[in-house]
Parts: C-alpha cells; sequence; structure tokens
C-alpha cells in the first residue's frame, strides 16, 4: 500500500519540486542580476539540510541574495557581523535574570540570532576560535546549549557564511572541522558588463522590487523528504566513492595531480554532499534517478574546501579546482566494462 501510494504520489511531488524551484529562481531574479550558480548552490545545501561557505570579495550581492532568499521562502532572517569581539552568548543567546509577578528573581533564556531559519554569518573567518566552535554545535547538531540546557533551532536551519579572500590581516582562518561541516562552498564572481549595467539600472534609479512568497518552510521539509526518497543505482554510488577515494593520496583512484599536490583528501561527508546534491539534480531534470552528469556537476563545491594541499601544490600555486578537474578527467565512470562493482 506505501509503495503504491508513493509511485502514484512521486511523479506529481518530482513536478512540483522542480516548478516550485524554477518560481524560487525567478522571483529572486527580480531583486539579484545573475549570480545562478550560486543562489543554485544555496538553494541545494538548504534543500539537503546542509549549509554553505560563500567566498567573494565585498560587494559583489552575497548579503543580498541570502535577504532576498528569505523574503522568497518566508522564513526568518537573521544577519551576525562576525568580528574578533564577538563572544558565543552574542550569537547563541544567554540567561537574563528577570523579576516574576510575585517579586522572585528568575533566569530567563534570551535568544540570539541563530534563533532563525537563515542565518548570514558576515566574514565568518573574523571571529575568534571560541565563537566559531559554539557556531558549530549549531550547525552540526542544530541546537545549542547554555548552561546545561538544550535548546532546539527552528528548522529548517542553515547557516550562510561568506568570507573574503584577499583581507586575511586579523582573521582566524577555519579549522578543518568546521569547513568540513558546510555542504558547499561556492565562489562568488565579478558580474558581466552586461550585468553591471542592469544591477546599476536596479540599484540606482527608483526600482523597487516586492518579491512574493513562493515556498514556506512547510515544503522545504516535505521536499527534504523527497529528495531521499530518490534511488541511487549501484553504478553510480560507486562513481561517488571513487571520485571521493580519488582526492586522498596513495589510494588506487588518486590521479597523479592529487598524488603531488594533496596532503589530505576529503572525508566521507564529501561524498554524502555529492549523492544528495546529484539527487536534487536529477529532480530538477525532472528524473527520479541520479545520472553520472548529475554528480559531475556538484563536484567542485561538495569537494573544493575538503582538501588541503601540501607545500609543494602551495608554492606552486596549483588551485584545488584544477586539481578536481584532473580528478574527474582520470576516474572512469565504469570499472572494467561493469555497470557496478558492487
Amino acid at each position: 500500500m506505501a509503495n503504491k501510494l508513493s509511485e502514484k504520489n512521486l511523479s506529481a511531488g518530482v513536478e512540483d519540486f522542480k516548478e516550485s524551484y524554477r518560481r524560487i529562481k525567478e522571483e529572486i531574479s527580480r531583486m539579484i542580476v545573475g549570480q545562478e550558480e550560486i543562489i543554485d548552490g544555496i538553494l541545494i545545501s538548504l534543500f539537503c539540510g546542509g549549509h554553505a561557505l560563500l567566498e567573494g570579495i565585498p560587494g559583489l550581492g552575497k548579503t543580498s541574495i541570502i535577504k532576498s532568499l528569505g523574503e522568497v521562502l518566508a522564513l526568518d532572517t537573521s544577519r551576525v557581523q562576525f568580528t574578533p569581539d564577538l563572544m558565543p552568548a552574542d550569537i547563541i543567546g544567554t540567561n537574563i535574570l528577570l523579576q516574576d509577578e510575585q517579586g522572585k528573581r528568575v533566569f530567563q533564556f534570551q535568544k540570539g540570532p541563530l534563533f532563525a531559519n537563515i542565518v548570514l554569518a558576515d566574514e565568518i573567518n573574523r571571529a575568534t576560535p571560541k565563537t566559531q566552535s559554539a557556531l558549530l554545535e549549531a550547525m552540526q547538531e542544530q541546537r545549542v546549549t547554555v548552561s546545561g540546557k538544550t535548546y532546539r533551532l527552528p528548522p529548517p536551519f542553515i547557516v550562510l557564511a561568506t568570507q573574503n579572500p584577499i583581507e586575511m590581516e586579523g582573521t582566524y582562518p577555519l579549522p578543518e572541522a568546521q569547513m568540513d561541516r558546510f555542504f558547499f562552498k561556492l565562489i562568488v564572481e565579478y558580474p558581466s558588463v552586461e550585468q553591471l549595467s542592469e544591477i546599476l539600472d536596479k540599484t540606482t534609479c527608483d526600482y523597487r522590487a516586492d518579491l512574493k512568497k513562493i515556498v514556506n518552510s512547510l515544503f522545504i521539509e516535505k521536499a527534504k523528504e523527497l529528495i531521499r526518497l530518490v534511488p541511487l543505482a549501484g553504478h553510480v554510488k560507486d562513481y561517488c566513492v571513487r571520485l571521493t577515494q580519488g582526492t586522498r593520496p596513495g589510494t588506487e583512484y588518486s590521479s597523479a595531480m592529487a598524488e603531488k599536490y594533496i596532503r589530505y583528501g576529503s572525508s566521507p561527508r564529501g561524498a554524502q554532499s555529492l549523492v544528495m546534491a546529484g539527487k536534487v539534480k536529477a529532480l530538477l531534470a525532472g528524473r527520479f534517478n541520479v545520472s553520472f552528469e548529475d554528480i559531475q556537476s556538484v563536484v567542485q563545491p561538495s569537494l573544493r574546501h575538503r582538501i588541503i594541499l601540501n607545500f609543494e601544490g602551495e608554492a606552486e600555486g596549483i588551485t584545488v579546482e584544477s586539481i578536481l578537474d584532473d580528478i574527474l578527467a582520470h576516474t572512469p565512470e565504469v570499472v572494467d566494462g561493469k555497470k557496478s562493482a558492487s
């Protein structure tokens, strides 16, 4: 009965997700010019229950994208400007002493900005490791602990962190454990000539886009369930395993560049990111199965922040992206002519 019910509703669910996703992007584009890959990356992270790290110089619209997303998805959004003097209590919240109606003094928990659906952690690498570690529990467990008491964060919950790649003075690089918690790392690029012209039209004239609410939190939670139902064929799963193993020196799947320039490769979370993002890509293509192309399209944002170069790679200015391209080129879709090694 459950299978029949699923089969009956799956096709409608896929079409509903695909159409709603299209409308979300269309509405955001009324405010944001270009940056389609960034918007896609944020939405995929959200629907997969992950978090995203956005890297780019100031002024490229990272904050505007996130604010627009909150409006279109009807989600509570908060923004935290990370600075060296930011304390864990400033983002989590703290107990404050109040006086009740009977005149007794009681402690009451005052929620911090983490208690939102979308949290913009602006310039996250400017905060001290102590504050970054407080954010880590929230990202991984979707909860915070204050004075021994645990508070759940409202679903859906996503941290969208930004960092500036060129100004390193006064920053605290994110530890590898925290970088690994991000589902995607997205690189925000400069706009094209045409896009810059359109940006000027929208920001220097009397233009105002009143964004419509397209979906809500209930739709997002249902979409998460639908994504997990997308089947993953054995040969595609094996391909994800080989790609992830290819980032680790000393394995039979690592390419020459990986052997020469990588110190540490991706954790299993990288493979999980490939699979989940590939499932979303399949749904957006109107399919209920994941293809090799779906996986290949998400390799860069899924793995680029999970690879640590060795001294030789750093010295020669080798980019992680070029190594991932090399791994993609040297990792066969099938092994020994078989569709699956399982």
